[in-house]
């Protein structure tokens, strides 16, 4: 694929210099979804050599004499000791054994069996033990024969708090180690965000932390805008704003046909009595309502706690879809991609899917799935014993059940459908890269580096990945920037201390190593121009790395999109055709970049401003900081305000307000 090149002169066009990054959207918490290894084996139709197979069962044997009777998990190592594969059984010896019969294993089991040297195991009092340890060993040694899940973020949830005399309405995750009541779990961080907005609409409640409540003297914006009754300073009496968390915490848990039945009798009964802005009110609560349900798609009336898991595979690639739904509402949906080998049925890749899906949480009392699995009795036995109460897992063949698991099943098929199509496009461009780049092969990793700060404070460099299934988001990296001998804003010096940490690490954990497993990157994009190629070549040198590619990209002139000059290594800069897919490729790897830069930055930033105060901002101390928010009551408002909102508080003059207006919206 050739493609038209347009070379320039280095002298006519400079290269940006430190300190002009562009700006970037805000990090999206949507991009905390889990990230799922989607890479069937690449030697999955592959015979091992008849004197491996022989050799890696002369080994089993060996280590079977020494295999329990009774119920247990096993290990299959190699050479290196890296496990293989983690399998349970009732009865271990007599499952080892099996692997030792020499003919009707399928290439995946041959191919194990052959690259097996050691083996090791562990009893187990019962074989539903078996089962839950076996899920543990398989998400701590992903092995590669194993079907595997990633799953790195816990599911949030909504908790509306108890023990205090104004309940909070907050996003939650990880233990349940404060007192109130947990509704979920929610598919996605933006679900929790987008409910909790439409409950402060529908029920005013606060979320503010304790320690804010506890500060304020004047309603915060939240009162103003309708979000929030404001019991921290006595809007609202206790008992009436109390009256409105029982009623959202009767709408979370269920009934919310009565809720909204309730509220419309209210308006109705308001606008009766002539009083139009209450009924206003309750009409603008009913709609914040109806927002919710509108989002939660499907609406199941007889099933109060479930969740459905539907499995399809196409193309050598396993979706599962699981719909979480609680006191009889969807609460969102998730599609998940494990890594499985493609000789698997569904049913076995659903089966090893749900022992890990459930090791680290606890299920709800029916689990729908689209396939039988061959161990679902001892499953729910599993599940029972770990969530303390009986949990039935039934494959449902009519009536609403089997409506949900067709619908989810219906989802499953689409998402794997834009998942191939993705994927064939990314690896089209990939190969398209590497044409221009003169690579041998098309990129299996790309790494793309970028820094973020303000005038070289709270400065963060990062490292994104991606490859021919698109970003890998549980790859990226930050690195604060440590080094107090740099000059503030010094980009150049930033790249210089990412890159040396990161290959210097890589260098002593990973030997360079070629292959689908290793972690060294095919190719290297710094969000810069010549000046950051010449620091990061600098580094790489001392490291003794010499044969890395490495591409800078560097803004177009007035920073335009689709102007951007390449600059390669020893050869003359370059520009692609406006049009061209591959440029537009290359512009979207360096905007995630920086939009991971800039959120990174931005998160870092808030802590400082957490410990340190206001007082970070030049010009402003402590009178001006009381002033601030004694006006806006938290820092968050504080941030949201417009200069001119800033510029209208007393004692703040307009230098000031400018400075701080800059300083929560000046990204660099």
């Amino acid at each position: 694929m050739e493609r038209e090149r347009k070379d320039i002169d280095p002298e006519i066009e400079p290269e940006i210099g430190p300190g002009q990054d562009d700006l970037a959207a805000e990090a999206d918490e949507e991009t905390e979804a889990p990230i799922l290894e989607l890479a069937p084996d690449d030697h999955a139709d592959e015979e091992p050599a008849p004197e491996h197979l022989e050799t890696g069962c002369e080994a089993i044997k060996r280590f079977a004499r020494l295999a329990p009777t009774g119920a247990g998990v096993y290990r299959m190592l190699d050479a290196k000791a890296e496990v293989l594969y983690v399998g349970k059984a009732k009865n271990v010896a007599k499952r080892v054994l099996a692997y030792t019969r020499g003919a009707g294993h399928t290439n995946r089991i041959a191919r194990m069996i052959a690259a097996t040297a050691t083996m090791e195991f562990v009893s187990t009092a019962t074989e539903t033990e078996a089962l839950l340890l076996e899920a543990n060993l398989i998400k701590r040694f992903r092995p590669r024969f194993n079907v595997l899940l990633r799953d790195d973020k816990s599911f949030p949830y909504i908790l509306l708090t108890r023990g205090h005399p104004a309940p909070q309405i907050m996003k939650h995750r990880g233990a349940r180690n404060r007192e109130g009541d947990y509704f979920g779990p929610f598919a996605a961080a933006g679900a929790v965000n987008r409910t909790i907005t439409a409950l402060e609409r529908a029920f005013l409640l606060r979320s503010c932390s304790d320690t804010v409540y506890e500060s304020r003297t004047r309603p915060c914006l939240l009162f103003q805008i309708k979000r929030c009754a404001a019991p921290c300073t006595g809007e609202i009496a206790f008992p009436e704003y109390n009256r409105l968390v029982e009623e959202a915490r009767d709408f979370l848990s269920g009934k919310s046909r009565a809720v909204q039945e309730t509220l419309a009798h209210d308006m109705e009964a308001a606008s009766a009595a002539l009083d139009f802005e209450r009924a206003a009110a309750l009409r603008d609560r009913l709609a914040a309502l109806s927002a919710i349900q509108s989002h939660q798609g499907v609406h199941p009336r007889g099933i109060d706690q479930a969740d459905v898991f539907a499995c399809h595979q196409d193309g050598g690639v396993t979706c599962i879809e699981v719909f979480f739904i609680r006191n009889f509402q969807n609460w969102g949906d998730r599609a998940y991609y494990p890594r499985a080998d493609r000789s698997l049925e569904p049913g076995e890749v659903l089966e090893s899917f749900l022992a890990q899906f459930y090791d680290d949480k606890l299920s709800p009392p029916l689990v729908l799935i689209s396939h039988d699995i061959e161990d679902r009795d001892l499953l729910a036995e599993a599940l029972t014993t770990r969530a303390g109460y009986r949990v039935e897992v039934a494959v449902p063949r009519r009536g609403e059940k089997r409506d949900l698991v067709d619908h989810a099943l219906m989802n499953a098929r689409e998402a794997l459908s834009r998942r191939l199509a993705e994927s064939a496009s990314q690896l089209r461009l990939l190969k398209g890269l590497a044409d221009i780049l003169g690579l041998p092969q098309p990129p299996r990793r790309v790494e793309v580096y970028d820094n973020s700060h303000i005038t070289g404070t709270n400065a963060v460099g990062v490292m994104i990945v991606a490859g021919p299934e698109g970003f890998a988001k549980n790859q990226y990296r930050k690195f604060n920037i440590r080094s107090e001998e740099l000059a503030p804003g010094d980009d150049y010096g930033m790249m210089r201390e990412v890159l040396q940490r990161r290959f210097s690490r890589l260098m002593e954990e990973a030997p360079r190593l070629s292959g689908s497993d290793s972690p060294w990157p095919d190719l290297v994009i710094l969000d810069g121009g010549l000046g950051q190629l010449n620091a990061a070549l600098e580094i790489l040198v001392e490291l003794g790395i010499h044969d890395l590619p490495i591409l800078a990209v560097a803004k177009g002139p007035d920073r335009d999109a689709g102007r951007e000059t390449f600059h390669l290594p020893g050869g003359a800069a370059f520009r692609l055709p406006p049009r061209d897919p591959v440029l537009y490729f290359v512009e979207r790897l360096r905007d995630e970049a920086h939009r991971f830069a800039i959120g990174s930055h931005r998160a870092r930033r808030k802590r400082d401003l957490a410990t340190t105060g206001l007082q970070e901002i030049p010009g402003v101390g402590p009178a001006r900081k009381r002033a601030l928010l004694r006006h806006f009551g938290t820092l968050s408002a504080i941030e949201r305000a417009s200069l001119a909102d800033l510029e209208a508080v007393p004692g703040v003059n307009a230098a000031t307000a400018k400075a701080v207006y800059d300083y929560f919206h000046a990204d660099g």
